[in-house]
C-alpha cells in the first residue's frame, strides 16, 4: 500500500499545483551536469565513444544512487521514506506544466504572432523566429501529444517497472535526450547515444500513449493510421502519439523544421491540411488528462490487486 500512496500523492500534487517556477527542481541539475560534461568532451576526436561514456555513466548513477538513498532513508523512517519518493513522482511528472504551457502559447498568439513565437520557444527545440500563428499551433499540439508520452505516460510506465529510482532514471534518459540527442553538426556523434537509449525507453510507452489516446477519444477506428503515419516519422516513437493526435483532430502534423541553425527535411503526419484552433488545443488537453488519469488508475489497480493477493497468500 505504501506504493499506491505514494504514486496518488505525487500524482495529486502534480494535478493540482504543476511545476512552481520558485521550486528548485531535479531535472535542472540533470541538465546541468549534462551541459558540464557536454561542453568539457564533446570536442576533437573520439566524441561518439565520449557521448557514450557520458550517458551510460549518467544513467547508471542515476538509477544506483536513487534506489541506495530511497533504501537508505527507509531504513531510518517508513514516513520519511514515502514522502521523498511522493516528492520526486511529483518531480518526475509534467502533465500539469505541460498543459498549462500549450494554453499560454494560445492565449499569447491571440495577443500577437510575436508572442506566441516566443512563448512556444519554451517549449518545442525548433527555430520559432520564423514560425506563421499555424505554424506556432501546430508545434505547440506536436509538443502536447509527444510530452503526453515523454512526460506522463512513460514515467509511470518505468515506475510500474523499477519503482521510483526507474522513474527518475527515465527523467536523466529523457534530459539527455533533450539535450544532446540531436542529428545536427554538433551533437550528431556526442548524442547519437542518448537518442538510441532514450529510443529504448520510450519504444513501448510511446505506443501504449497513442493506445490510450484512440481509447478515451473513442477513436479506435483511426489505430491503422495512427500505425502508417506513426512509422514515417523520423523518430521511431515520437511519430505514434502526434500521429493519433492529427488523426484525432482531423489535421496534419509534421514538415520541415530548423534547429540551431540547420534545415530538416521532415514528414507529414496526416493529409488533411486546415487552420487550428483553440477549440482543438481544449480537446487536445481532454485527451491528455484522460489518458493521465487512466494511466495512473491502471497502476493504482495493479498495487491494490498485488497487495490483495500478498495478503490472501500470507493470512489464509
Amino acid at each position: 500500500m505504501k506504493a499506491f500512496l505514494v504514486l496518488l500523492i505525487g500524482w495529486l500534487g502534480d494535478r493540482f499545483f504543476g511545476d512552481p517556477a520558485w521550486l528548485p527542481h531535479p531535472v535542472v541539475g540533470f541538465g546541468k551536469i549534462i551541459a558540464f560534461f557536454e561542453k568539457l568532451l564533446n570536442r576533437g576526436r573520439w566524441r561518439m565513444f565520449k557521448g557514450a561514456v557520458v550517458a551510460v555513466v549518467l544513467i547508471a548513477a542515476t538509477f544506483v544512487c536513487s534506489w541506495y538513498a530511497l533504501r537508505w532513508i527507509d531504513g531510518r523512517s517508513v514516513y520519511a521514506g514515502m514522502a521523498v519518493k511522493a516528492i520526486l513522482v511529483f518531480y518526475c511528472l509534467a502533465g500539469t506544466t505541460l498543459i498549462r504551457e500549450v494554453r499560454e502559447v494560445f492565449l499569447a498568439l491571440d495577443r500577437s504572432l510575436e508572442e506566441g513565437r516566443r512563448q512556444v520557444a519554451r517549449i518545442v527545440g525548433r527555430d520559432t523566429s520564423q514560425l506563421s500563428a499555424q505554424e506556432v499551433r501546430t508545434a505547440a499540439l506536436e509538443t502536447l501529444a509527444e510530452n503526453l508520452s515523454d512526460g506522463v505516460v512513460a514515467p509511470l510506465f518505468w515506475y510500474a517497472l523499477l519503482g521510483v529510482p526507474g522513474m527518475i532514471t527515465y527523467k536523466m534518459i529523457n534530459t539527455l535526450d533533450s539535450m544532446i540527442g540531436y542529428k545536427t553538426e554538433r551533437y550528431r556523434q556526442f548524442g547519437c547515444w542518448a537518442a538510441h537509449i532514450d529510443d529504448i525507453a520510450n519504444y513501448v510507452p510511446s505506443r501504449l500513449t497513442a493506445l490510450m489516446m484512440l481509447l478515451v477519444s473513442g477513436e479506435i477506428r483511426l489505430l491503422p493510421f495512427v500505425t502508417w503515419f506513426g512509422r514515417q516519422n523520423t523518430s521511431p516513437n515520437s511519430g505514434y502519439p502526434e500521429a493519433a493526435l492529427a488523426g484525432i483532430l482531423d489535421c496534419r502534423f509534421g514538415g520541415p523544421h530548423t534547429y540551431f541553425g540547420e534545415y530538416f527535411e521532415k514528414p507529414y503526419i496526416g493529409t488533411k491540411v486546415r487552420e487550428l484552433t483553440t477549440a482543438d488545443m481544449e480537446k487536445a488537453v481532454k485527451i491528455n488528462r484522460r489518458v493521465e488519469n487512466v494511466s495512473v488508475l491502471l497502476i493504482l489497480l495493479i498495487r491494490v490487486v498485488r497487495f490483495a493477493i500478498l495478503y490472501i497468500f500470507v493470512w489464509t
